[in-house]
């Protein structure tokens, strides 16, 4: 629609405009009560006037600290003629030029939309190759923020991002200047927000006095924000071929507000956002993924320290006394494992030996796991008996109270005249190998860390020289091959008898051997532990 008369056509961050000078006094400056409302640091409150008067105008400084300009010469007192360019102090992001001709003023229109435009655009591309620079999330967060308020000329704004319940949680909330905001300093309806997770869709609102719809802002209202401009952040997928896309998934919102009504209504300024919300959320999803492999990274390094530390914990594998011999191993099926065993030499002569499961697998199992071997180590010197020793490792373990943690142990006392005394806490039987003869050690009671009061019994046998306990956790017997076979108590049984007359450390390696080939390439299941112990005579 043609406009006569004289006329300023502003262009800013906000987009294009054109004021009339339709009274005799048009006040420009940084005053929300001014005319014409320019931003910026060096923009004084009330910067300078245009005077209309015998049909001239005449602009005028207000004694501004930085200067008003026609054309980029300063001046105090200037008759503006057709196509003069304003510029307040250094506001260099909004430009203000005179106009009288129709004619002129499409031209300029023209001109200055071009320059909008590009200018948006450079924008934009500043922001999204900065996007793909590998930045770690917060980083990340704050450039789509900048780059989102430089593009649209809001004031403020902030991102939510959706947890794992769908939820959305207050990321990040910036302001004009690249200044970061508070979750409690940025108070403002979460109604909006929440809209446009729900639906996907861009939701612009002029102004929140409009429509009654005050009354459903009323926290917003009261901050003396007016219009709002809130898009999804949304992750697209892509299939094969690159003009096609499969499901789209919305992992947050990028929200922008401004104290001036109609502040955000340029085209282009929308245009561009939502382009730069599109790619931001490729640009935070990748963040996500980068931070969480950074994340695993630190997990697995510390993880590589704890199963270093797990296994100096652990006895050498193979150790020779007066009248006995020994070899032992623990393999965890992850990092760190649940299972454990320990030898200890005892102020009567006698050596005692102990393997134990603890429930479940990884780091939990692994550190009650490490608290019971400093339980042994403290009470076996002290037990005479291997019954009472397996007593007061039930009660340590009951007393601690973790919640739904309980473990299998079994405990022998090996003497030199050939006599083992063994207490079994629900452990899987371990196998005693004679000359002519193979049985399993049973006698003993519960698993511990259940009952406080639980009873354990004790059985004592005499070995003769050649004789060979061995004991294995779960995680042997149970082994799963390919198929999701077990290995069975069978299997172990016919390699232990396949494998009887060989030393400690040939039979341990023989029997893992076995157990190796049965299980193929199939991913272990659970943690492998053996101890085995000869008695020489």
């Amino acid at each position: 629609m043609s406009q006569a008369g004289p006329r300023l056509l502003v262009t800013d961050a906000g987009g294009r405009r054109q004021i009339p000078i339709d009274k005799p006094v048009i006040t420009l400056g940084r005053r929300s009560e001014s005319d014409v409302r320019v931003s910026g640091v060096g923009v004084s409150r009330q910067h300078a006037e245009i005077v209309a008067e015998n049909g001239t105008c005449r602009l005028r400084d207000c004694d501004s600290k930085f200067g008003t300009f026609v054309n980029g010469a300063r001046t105090k007192e200037h008759v503006l003629a057709h196509g003069d360019r304003i510029r307040l102090g250094d506001s260099d992001d909004t430009e203000i030029v005179f106009l009288v001709s129709d004619e002129d003023a499409s031209r300029e229109r023209s001109a200055f939309s071009a320059a909008t435009e590009l200018r948006h655009m450079a924008t934009l591309l500043e922001g999204l190759r900065a996007l793909g620079s590998g930045r770690v999330l917060d980083d990340v967060l704050a450039l789509v923020l900048d780059s989102a308020i430089e593009v649209t000329g809001a004031e403020r704004g902030f991102i939510m991002l959706a947890n794992e319940d769908r939820q959305l949680e207050f990321k990040l909330g910036r302001a004009i200047g690249r200044v970061t905001l508070s979750g409690r300093t940025f108070e403002t309806s979460r109604k909006i927000p929440e809209d446009v997770f729900a639906t996907g869709k861009v939701r612009i609102v002029e102004d929140l006095m409009d429509g009654g719809m005050a009354a459903l802002h009323t926290g917003t209202v009261a901050l003396g924000i007016r219009h709002v401009l809130c898009a999804p952040l949304r992750l697209v997928r892509y299939v094969e071929r690159g003009e096609e896309h499969g499901d789209d998934k919305i992992i947050g919102v990028l929200y922008l507000d401004s104290h001036e009504r109609g502040a955000l209504r340029s085209q282009s300024a929308r245009t561009a956002l939502e382009t730069l919300s599109t790619e931001a959320a490729v640009a935070i999803e990748n963040a996500r993924l980068y931070r969480e492999a950074l994340e695993r990274a630190k997990l697995d390094q510390e993880l590589k320290v704890a199963a270093a530390i797990q296994q100096s914990l652990l006895p050498a594998s193979n150790r020779n006394g007066r009248f006995f011999s020994t070899a032992g191993t623990s393999v965890p099926c992850r990092a760190v494992g649940g299972d454990f065993f320990d030898y200890v030499d005892l102020p009567s002569g006698q050596f005692g030996f102990i393997l134990g499961d603890v429930a479940g697998k990884g780091a939990p199992a692994a550190l009650l796991a490490a608290a019971v071997l400093g339980m042994f180590g403290a009470e076996a010197a002290y037990q005479t008996s291997p019954a009472s020793l397996v007593t007061r490792v039930n009660q340590h373990v009951f007393r601690r109270g973790i919640e739904a943690r309980f473990l299998t142990a079994f405990y022998g006392m090996l003497a030199a005249d050939g006599t083992l005394t063994y207490s079994n806490a629900g452990h899987n039987a371990p196998v005693l190998v004679g000359r002519d003869t193979i049985r399993r050690l049973e006698t003993g009671g519960l698993v511990l860390g259940l009952f406080e009061h639980a009873a354990f019994e004790e059985e004592a046998l005499r070995l003769a020289p050649g004789d060979v306990v061995v004991a294995f956790s779960d995680g042997v017997s149970e082994a799963l091959n390919e198929a999701g076979e077990e290995f069975t108590d069978e299997r172990l049984l016919a390699s232990v008898n396949a494998h009887r007359g060989k030393a400690p450390q040939e039979l341990l390696l023989g029997l893992l051997a076995d157990v190796r080939a049965f299980c193929g390439r199939a991913t272990p299941n659970d943690d492998v532990t053996m101890v085995i112990v000869r008695y020489d005579g």
